[in-house]
């Protein structure tokens, strides 16, 4: 809450501050959307900068959409009272009852940021208030109990989020550029998403694990492309072809990005020991959430991001504790093609 002015009220929990996170400028919850059943067409409009979005719908969230956003809320109160621990995405996920391989890309679509960068902005929130009301507190003080190594670090971080440097703000806050920092408005892209609830059987895989940053995934599919080829096991010619990936690249340390290059094993086939590290795995049995991305591979994410945004709320169903993952429809030779075709299945319970 803010006076005229739009100075924060210090005395308001920061539950109360954070929620222009989740709002449009004119204060409509993204889950304020029309109702729509869970296999229904998508239509998304034009894509938006700066103008609300959902301004033009106010009905009252459903159900499974309340439902979903109460998950979320507890683990903002989480981190509002954990700022000061180290707030991984397994604690989180846990908090919220949701599948830690999910939990990021379901985390940003509901909030507008990745937990990580709402997680500074909240610690650089605090530091903000100890700025103005504790004026005998150093900045280097305040810059070290709110996670940061150093002051020229929380320098760079607290310029970057609010226009004004810890010095500059402690003598004279701009606090509308302030109040700005905690707006997010969402993107809506030009999507058409037919989602169907499939069963998808147990599938066996001969499966090549890239760890690393993107860039270097070529690398690892030309690797394992020739790993099929030279053992003959796993042909592309009738064996479906797979990825897993264990995380958001948007979000996670490059170092730390993981992704399973997969082929189906046909029957009675096994995957020997190789020297470039194919191993066996399987993709569970289960129910799934099944939509089609047709285009560039490298634009997954305007179809993934609507299925976590949009559908998963409405749907009031709950992921599986499984990643996401690929099929590869085509599988031609080459760099992508707008005429690929990918299937992208959310595994649920």
């Amino acid at each position: 809450m803010t006076n005229a002015q739009g100075v924060p009220d210090f005395n308001v929990s920061v539950t109360g501050i954070v929620s222009p996170w989740r709002y449009c400028h004119d204060g409509t919850p993204p889950a304020h959307r029309a109702k729509r059943k869970p296999d229904q067409v998508v239509q998304r409009g034009r894509r938006h900068h700066g103008a609300c979005p959902h301004r033009a719908s106010h009905t009252m969230p459903t159900p499974a959409a309340q439902r979903h956003a109460q998950r979320f809320d507890r683990a903002l109160r989480y981190i509002e009272q954990h700022l000061d621990d180290e707030l991984t995405l397994d604690a989180l996920s846990a908090v919220a009852h949701f599948s830690r391989f999910h939990f990021h890309r379901t985390f940003s679509a509901y909030v507008g940021v990745s937990v990580a960068r709402y997680v500074q902005r909240m610690r650089l929130r605090r530091a903000s208030f100890r700025l103005v009301s504790e004026p005998q507190e150093s900045v280097l003080d305040i810059a070290l109990q709110a996670g940061f190594d150093s002051g020229e670090a929380f320098a760079r971080a607290f310029k970057r989020a609010f226009g004004q440097s810890p010095t500059e703000f402690r003598r004279q806050p701009e606090w509308h550029a302030w109040n700005a920092a905690f707006l997010f408005p969402p993107f809506i892209w030009s999507v058409t998403m037919q989602v169907d609830i499939v069963q998808f059987p147990a599938t066996r895989i001969a499966a090549l694990e890239h760890r690393g940053p993107t860039r270097d995934l070529p690398r690892t599919v030309q690797t394992f492309i020739a790993w099929r080829r030279h053992s003959g096991v796993s042909p592309v010619e009738r064996c479906r072809t797979f990825g897993i990936p264990y995380g958001n690249p948007d979000t996670t340390p490059p170092a730390d990005f993981r992704f399973d290059l997969c082929g189906e094993l046909c029957e009675g086939e096994q995957v020997e020991a190789n020297p470039q590290g194919v191993v066996e795995k399987t993709i569970p049995a289960g129910r799934c959430a099944r939509v089609r991305h047709l285009g560039l591979r490298d634009r997954l994410g305007e179809t993934i991001y609507p299925l976590y945004r949009d559908w998963l709320p409405a749907s009031g169903e709950t992921p599986r504790d499984f990643p996401l993952f690929f099929h590869y429809v085509t599988t031609a030779p080459g760099p992508d093609s707008e005429h690929d075709v990918t299937d992208v299945y959310l595994p649920l319970r």
